[in-house]
């Protein structure tokens, strides 16, 4: 039986996101196609590729036409880092006598000797420091001195075969600004690589990136989000859930509050995901916080992540019904972040979602709430897809979820901004409604995949005490619609003052 063919390791990018993107990077000797409109990150990306290859005992050489060495140096800088031995920086500048209006004058076009001399300094800097690794920045510069399209192609197609010949691993830029449209390099490069830069209506750029070709190898398909950030570029891959099983023990965790797991039928499923609905002010974040309190005072670790609320506000309401957040917090079982989400990508947003699980054992986590979440998608059934991998990936590591979602109204018929019911396994309704004069809460389960619970509408009320589930109201009929009957006053049953 003959031997399966041993290839060589792949040539890491120093961007762990962009290499798991890559099932682990670029396979050496073969010429690549990073692109992108100006201000998407090539050259970052292309500075800590070769870096990367530098801390390997690779030497790299980076050939730069369209910046200065200086430039390049100061932008390495900014992100912390020094272009030391193991790189060289090649500055290509146009022959002097290419700059004398005496010497533009002639029989031959100039860019015809500019492009045979571009090419010959090109070939003698790699020449003279024999490198592993090599960056072209950029192809737009010798995109213009070919002028056409057939001379280009086999500009780029000699320069393959010379970097083949060598066996180095080659990044070539393009930061589409002469022709978007010229698909030559695509044709001849092994692998392309495309950086885009979406500008919603509000708030921060948002970029993304896809593979959109990698002969022979397999990679993650889509776009993946991607930031740029003191350090580098951070790129967070496309969360596949199917990729993520793991096998736990399905218990029931409680809430703490011993009317409030009844009504649950014993309590909530872990590995499952709850959504809690209702109108802005019924509770739905200090109940899901409840579940989280309830862990942490288990000795598990819980993770809430703030959207719709000022995180400070939250801390003291939260005090104002005996739960002190800052001291679960500081116990290392709780963890708070506020995330904003006109700052926030979805994919940066999955990540670190996933850290907590993945890295610091978080088995409960809070994501308050759905609208603000919804802000940071750019369509609506984005981020039913979104929720849909995060929840599955949860559910599969063992975690339990819990979602807030305000609907719009306040009594009477309510509208939800997404309808993402289909996806909880449990759903816990809040309405207001109005009895002998007052504006009181009402809770109730409207579904529960898993086990039984109960059909029973109950008061809920939140004071100093904390938050206290009544007896179910039998009395009334029309709770959901926020304006009751009172069908049997003998049998009602509301919340007396404590």
């Amino acid at each position: 039986m003959a031997a399966e063919p041993q290839h060589p390791p792949k040539a890491r990018t120093g961007i762990v996101g962009l290499d798991d993107i890559l099932i682990g990077g670029l396979s050496p000797g073969h010429v690549y196609l990073l692109e992108g409109s100006p201000g998407t990150g090539k050259t970052t990306i292309a500075l800590q590729f070769l870096l990367e290859g530098a801390k390997a005992g690779e030497v790299g050489l980076y050939i730069t036409m369209s910046e200065t060495e200086r430039e390049l140096r100061d932008g390495a800088a900014s992100h912390g880092w020094e272009i030391g031995d193991g790189v060289h920086v090649f500055e290509l500048v146009p022959p002097e006598n290419l700059l004398d209006d005496e010497h533009q004058q002639s029989l031959l076009y100039s860019s015809d000797l500019e492009l045979g001399e571009t090419t010959k300094a090109v070939f003698q800097a790699i020449d003279r420091s024999q490198p592993a690794r090599i960056v072209i920045d950029s192809l737009s510069e010798i995109r213009l001195l070919a002028q056409s399209s057939l001379r280009y192609r086999r500009q780029i197609l000699a320069m393959k075969h010379y970097f083949a010949q060598r066996g180095a691993t080659v990044l070539m830029l393009d930061d589409l600004t002469t022709d978007s449209n010229d698909k030559t390099v695509h044709s001849l490069a092994h692998g392309v690589v495309r950086l885009e830069e979406l500008t919603p209506s509000y708030g921060s750029e948002r970029r993304r990136l896809r593979v959109i070709k990698y002969r022979g190898q397999s990679f993650r398909g889509g776009f993946h989000d991607f930031i740029i950030a003191k350090g580098g570029v951070q790129v967070f891959p496309r969360l596949v859930s199917g990729e993520h099983r793991t096998g736990f023990a399905r218990h029931v965790l409680t809430s703490g509050i011993g009317e409030l797991d009844a009504l649950l039928g014993g309590g909530i499923e872990q590995g499952s995901s709850t959504l809690v609905m209702g109108p802005a002010g019924s509770g739905k974040s200090l109940l899901t916080v409840q579940f989280a309190v309830s862990a942490a005072a288990r000795g598990e670790k819980a993770a809430l992540f703030i959207f719709d609320e000022e995180l400070s506000l939250l801390i003291d309401r939260a005090k104002l019904i005996g739960i002190d957040l800052d001291a679960l917090r500081a116990s290392g079982n709780l963890f708070i972040e506020q995330v904003d989400a006109a700052e926030l990508s979805p994919g940066e947003f999955a990540h670190k979602v996933r850290s907590r699980v993945d890295h610091s054992g978080v088995k409960t986590v809070v994501i308050d709430g759905l609208n603000g979440y919804q802000s940071a998608m750019p369509e609506e059934n984005f981020l039913i897809l979104h929720i849909h991998e995060l929840l599955q990936y949860l559910n599969r590591q063992g975690a339990s979820t819990f979602l807030t979602l305000a609907q719009h109204g306040l009594v009477g018929d309510m509208k939800s901004p997404v309808d993402v019911t289909y996806l909880a396994d449990t759903i816990i309704l809040l309405r207001y409604f109005e009895a002998f004069g007052q504006v009181r809460r009402a809770i109730s389960i409207i579904k529960k995949r898993f086990g039984e619970h109960e059909n029973t509408i109950r008061e809920i009320r939140i004071d100093s005490r904390g938050l206290a589930i009544g007896e179910p109201l039998e009395g009334f009929q029309g709770i959901l619609r926020g304006t009751p009957v009172l069908a049997d006053g003998d049998r009602t049953r509301l919340l007396k003052d404590r």
